[in-house]
């Protein structure tokens, strides 16, 4: 069984933002996350001793469960708190009390000032496990699944119709470095951070991709291989839902959006899913959909990173 020891390693002490990997890192944690998945048994043990807190300010089914089957399957123990961080005392003083006790932290948050905190006073990792900003976690198991169904994707395209949000983004860094082509389409008002976009603009420039972002759902979804989509109106902003549904209509994944796309095209959703809204039924029953393979895959991206961000044992 390999040692923790022999395992790639991440230079990043956190994973609280996508491009804390590196490019190498990325395509090595891929690697390793291929290996756990056809190996399980091999690593039972891999993370024996180990301690994981999970704190979740959000509502949680794939991001729960994955996390904490992870570090079991491995041989660790995780122990999990919901409720708000940083009311009942400050985000500095629990850092400090959780790096004294667990060998690493997992945050769930509404905003990414949380998980920055967290990994600025704790000595331990921090992943973040959804914030406003990022959603670095889903977009891993993305990945593996595009690699798993595609091999190499370089020159590929991958579409998101819907918000600029924070899965967005994490999928518009990603894309960019491994090279395929991004294409987002959203409502006029809804477009991405504009700072995460240059960066993953800056990166299209260096893998020899593009980064688009319309209003067109039909440029968008023009040669894609994958079409992806999430729910218009996320956690925290449900006040919104009913003025969302008007102004998102027109980016709902139906049939024939999908017909717009390449005959092959994949379709993912990082779930949950409103069915009748975002996506039809008829579309993620599909069998171009791969949602339950996102799913399945966030267990076994997220144990080699945590295998490869947490330190040696002694």
């Amino acid at each position: 069984m390999p040692t923790l020891a022999a395992l790639p390693k991440i230079a990043a002490k956190d994973f609280a933002r996508d491009l804390q990997l590196s490019d190498d890192e990325l395509h090595s944690l891929l690697t390793l996350a291929k290996h756990l998945k056809q190996n399980p048994e091999a690593f039972r043990t891999a993370a024996r001793n180990r301690s994981v807190a999970l704190l979740f300010e959000k509502p949680s089914l794939r991001t729960r469960f994955t996390f904490e089957l992870a570090v079991g399957q491995m041989g660790g123990n995780s122990v999990f708190i919901d409720g708000p961080i940083g009311t009942r005392e400050p985000v500095q003083d629990i850092a400090r009390n959780l790096d004294r006790w667990v060998d690493a932290i997992v945050a769930r948050t509404f905003t990414q000032q949380t998980i920055d905190a967290l990994a600025k006073w704790a000595a331990v990792p921090v992943i973040n496990a959804l914030s406003d900003l990022y959603h670095p976690c889903q977009a891993l198991a993305d990945i593996l699944t595009l690699h798993e169904h595609f091999g190499d994707l370089k020159g590929r395209k991958l579409a998101f119709l819907g918000d600029g949000n924070n899965v967005a983004h994490s999928l518009m860094l990603s894309a960019a470095r491994l090279g395929m082509h991004f294409a987002l389409a959203c409502p006029e008002g809804y477009l991405p951070d504009s700072g995460i976009r240059a960066q993953a603009e800056g990166l299209a420039i260096i893998s020899g991709s593009t980064v688009t972002i319309t209003h067109n759902p039909e440029q968008a979804l023009e040669n894609a291989d994958a079409v992806y989509t999430d729910v218009w109106a996320s956690m925290g902003q449900e006040s919104e839902a009913a003025r969302r549904a008007k102004i998102f209509a027109p980016f709902q994944v139906n049939a024939s959006a999908m017909q717009q796309a390449n005959p092959e095209a994949l379709f993912l959703h990082c779930l949950p899913a409103h069915r009748g809204e975002e996506v039809t039924d008829e579309v993620i029953e599909s069998k171009q959909s791969a949602v339950f393979d996102q799913a399945e895959n966030r267990l076994h991206a997220q144990k080699a990173l945590l295998l490869m961000l947490l330190p040696n044992q002694s």
